[in-house]
């Protein structure tokens, strides 16, 4: 796993020499302070903290939610007038904002090593693939921008075109903050929105104070993007507030839910990315050194703390006991530790909390009659990469999302129950089926109920030219990505048009 880091790492462009007036990372410039176009300082403060070490990293501004009118307002206007630019103009401002990411890429990759706890590799993914989405983005101001419709009177134009929505607010979640917030706010922003964004407040620095300075940098007129720190009560008074027309959610799928009823009672639309319980299918004919690599990297990748996550490796009989051998030794192989002064495969897990969840999940299952092959032990907020075997169906890690280390074998007797194993869940984000046979990967992926699925490869891909979503308890089916994003991010508008005014018998 090292060694595919390493190569990950190795991929990255070369990062331009870094313009000491122009400091994404710098906190002379968000400390204590919050932004909606102006940096204000606020009346309290947030900590951010290494979770590696519990170093206070920097302190951003805390949000009042009495105040979020304020903030809506001025989104409102800076949105009339971002509106009105070119959309030459407004995609020369979202490639200005990649070039500033990529100015600073190894300071930033520092920071999110240091917030989220991923190892450098993770960090290089989540840079690359946010400064990706800008790109993106600038991109779709070249699409057309509507449809001429068939019109009955010959006279007179009939069309529709896409318009903003207006004020989208983004709700951030921690393990990829950056990249997971700029998924939403990059092509509102280039479409013609503003967005209000709330990260998530363990993860406030590269999750909102980067990307505020870095829009600010880029030239995007003030208001069109505002950043607001907060728990639950500021992310509530987001989805309340008058004037926010969409809200896009990802997170888990229990808040998700009170996002959809908060925003649903509102009428507003919403996008809803939630959780995932994604199998991984070993079927008896697959190349079983390659389906436990890829299904180490899809378990124990950034510490199990990704939707996309491997969440049960359902493996037919005849090849279990070799497969859970290999997977073992992947989990028992993976150093653990500080990932910004070591070099390891598995970092912290994001806090004590998440950490006793995870080990509650995992005691509770074994109590039930499962088996550890692999880990199962914590020091502090490291955990073991974990592989649990004979879970059953009514096990919490059969059933659960873990959100951690931890890779759960579930043995199948042949192809047909497999896909039903995969299909035992209230989720439907990723899959993925390992198999020396195309036409039977084919065969069984496409039965396989989620918006994601791949076939001898693992369960977490993302790229920003892709429709990205899931359905059922993974989200509500919206799709981030690509030309999806129009879809998302804006609204018809029918007009018509005639070069003399219509008469009518009144």
């Amino acid at each position: 796993m090292i060694e595919r880091i390493r190569a990950m790492s190795a991929t990255v462009i070369e990062p331009r020499a870094t313009q000491s007036a122009v400091s994404l990372v710098s906190g002379e410039t968000w400390n204590g302070k919050l932004f909606d176009g102006d940096w204000n300082t606020a009346s309290n403060t947030l900590s951010v903290l290494e979770p590696a070490t519990g170093e206070t990293l920097g302190e951003v501004g805390l949000s009042d939610p009495a105040t979020m009118g304020q903030t809506v307002a001025r989104a409102k206007e800076g949105q009339r007038e971002w509106a009105s630019w070119s959309t030459d103009k407004r995609a020369a401002v979202m490639r200005e904002a990649a070039r500033l990411m990529e100015t600073e890429r190894e300071a930033v990759v520092d920071m999110i090593v240091r917030e989220t706890g991923g190892v450098r590799g993770k960090g290089y993914v989540e840079i690359q693939g946010t400064i990706d989405e800008l790109y993106h983005s600038a991109a779709l101001l070249i699409q057309p921008e509507g449809e001429l419709l068939p019109s009955p009177n010959p006279s007179r134009l009939s069309l529709a075109r896409r318009v903003p929505i207006g004020i989208v607010g983004v709700i951030a979640p921690w393990n990829f903050p950056m990249l997971l917030a700029m998924r939403s706010v990059a092509p509102a922003i280039a479409l013609g929105n503003a967005v209000i964004l709330k990260p998530d407040p363990q993860t406030s620095i590269v999750g909102g104070a980067l990307l505020a300075r870095m829009f600010e940098l880029a030239g995007l007129p003030k208001g069109v993007f505002s950043v607001v720190n907060g728990g639950p009560d500021v992310g509530e008074a987001l989805v309340e507030a008058a004037g926010v027309r969409m809200i896009t959610f990802t997170g888990s799928t229990a808040v998700g839910r009170r996002v959809g009823e908060v925003a649903g009672r509102n009428l507003k639309r919403v996008a809803l990315e939630l959780g995932g319980k994604s199998p991984f299918i070993v079927l008896d004919d697959a190349d079983l050194p390659a389906a436990a690599s890829a299904g180490a990297w899809g378990s124990f990748l950034h510490q199990g703390q990704i939707c996309m996550a491997s969440g049960r490796h359902i493996v037919q009989r005849r090849v279990a006991d070799d497969y859970i051998e290999l997977l073992a030794q992947k989990a028992k192989a993976l150093p653990v530790g500080d990932p910004f002064r070591a070099e390891v495969a598995i970092g912290p897990i994001i806090n004590a909390k998440q950490v006793e969840r995870v080990h509650k999940i995992v005691t509770d299952t074994v109590a039930a009659g499962a088996q550890v092959a692999a880990g199962g032990t914590f020091e502090g907020l490291f955990y073991n990469p974990t592989v649990l075997t004979n879970v059953t169906r009514g096990m919490p890690a059969y059933d659960l999302e873990i959100f951690g280390p931890v890779a759960p074998v579930i043995i199948v007797e042949d192809e047909e129950e497999a896909i039903r194993v995969a299909n035992d869940t209230e989720y439907g984000l990723s899959g993925a089926v390992q198999t020396g046979s195309l036409e039977r990967g084919l065969r069984v992926a496409r039965q396989i109920r989620s918006g994601l699925v791949h076939i001898n490869d693992q369960t977490i891909h993302d790229m920003a030219g892709i429709p990205f979503g899931g359905s059922g308890a993974s989200g509500n089916g919206s799709r981030f990505g690509s030309t999806t994003n129009i879809d998302e991010f804006t609204e018809w508008q029918w007009m018509t048009i005639g070069g003399q005014p219509t008469r009518y018998p009144f």
